[in-house]
């Protein structure tokens, strides 16, 4: 991919040049696609290799991929998955639910048995992936524990929740 950059080098002041971009983010890092990590977190596979199973249960990610050996014990996933899931099945199932409802004279109850399970089996269905997309784009971002450059993962940044004397 090319960026476009002006000035640059030797070019006149108002000429426009076209660079192909640094290997590194802002950070220094080598950069990584969050979109390749984050579809191969939503298909449930490690966003390193995208071979190795990134869950061992349900929602349970792994420590490390048995394939390439990452180290996804520091993800932090915590309560975005579900928020997530929630706007994802929302968005499908409420236009779904008042199309159905303003088209047909269906009882309260028919309602109820269509809409309460399949609502149950997207959020069942999606969450897992949701939240493998999310641990995708942590590991591409170099969000918590996957800052190499951080010793001690889990610490609090510097100067965070501190009290000056006084």
């Amino acid at each position: 991919m090319w960026h476009l950059r002006s000035p640059i080098m030797n070019a006149p002041p108002n000429t426009t040049v076209w660079q192909q971009p640094s290997a590194l983010n802002q950070l220094g890092l080598p950069k990584r696609s969050s979109w390749q990590a984050m579809w191969r977190g939503f298909r449930c596979r490690c966003p390193n290799c995208g071979e190795g199973k990134l869950f061992r249960g349900y929602l349970k990610p792994v420590e490390t991929c048995a394939v390439c050996g990452e180290d996804l014990s520091h993800q932090r996933a915590d309560d975005a998955p579900p928020y997530f899931t929630i706007v994802v099945v929302g968005h499908v199932i409420v236009p779904l639910m008042a199309a159905v409802f303003f088209a047909t004279e269906l009882s309260v109850m028919t309602h109820l048995a269509i809409w309460l399970p399949l609502t149950l089996v997207m959020t069942l269905a999606l969450l897992r992936p949701i939240k493998g997309a999310l641990i995708g784009l942590q590991w591409a971002l170099y969000m918590h524990g996957f800052d190499p450059r951080v010793e001690d993962p889990d610490a609090m940044p510097e100067g965070f929740l501190t009290r000056e004397p006084g």
